[in-house]
């Protein structure tokens, strides 16, 4: 098992404010050298603590701003059903999570879209003619409360 310390935390921290972050802006924040600072970063790739570096995109600006939740039920929980879904799903340019989940459904998908017509249209012509969907439930996002990507350490 890898052991963060207090330094590894807090460099977390830092990059997950913002990855863009210069080996040099980190080093000031940290008390460290920049040598220092590189050489721990590398420690968490190779380790996989940090696994990768994205943007994240402003929805309203790219036309997706119509966030839902959409909860799929399979009509069998069979293993060739499940992988079957699981294949397909990921193949949808809309859904950017899908989760297995406990409980009445057996997934839950977040998709956005430009809209309600464009939400009805995606339900259509792409996730009703996946195979071996029962039933769907959709929720739609009235206002956003609080979106992170930042884990605390």
């Amino acid at each position: 098992m890898f052991k963060l310390d207090t330094i590894d935390k807090k460099l977390l921290q830092l990059l997950q404010e913002d990855s863009k972050r210069t080996n040099k802006e980190l080093s000031h924040h940290l008390n460290l050298s920049v040598t220092a600072v590189f050489e721990r970063i590398k420690r968490l790739e190779k380790e996989k603590v940090i696994t990768r570096y994205v943007a994240l995109i402003d929805k309203e600006k790219v036309k997706k701003p119509f966030m839902v939740f959409c909860h799929i039920k399979l009509v069998q929980h069979s293993k060739e059903f499940l992988t079957k879904f699981e294949l397909q799903v990921k193949k949808l340019d809309e859904v950017t999570e899908c989760y297995h989940v406990s409980g009445d459904y057996d997934y839950i998908l977040k998709v956005y879209v430009e809209d309600m017509v464009a939400y009805r249209e995606f339900m259509i012509t792409k996730l009703t003619t996946l195979q071996h969907i029962g039933s769907t439930h959709s929720t739609f996002m009235i206002g956003e409360v609080k979106n992170t990507t930042a884990i605390t350490i």
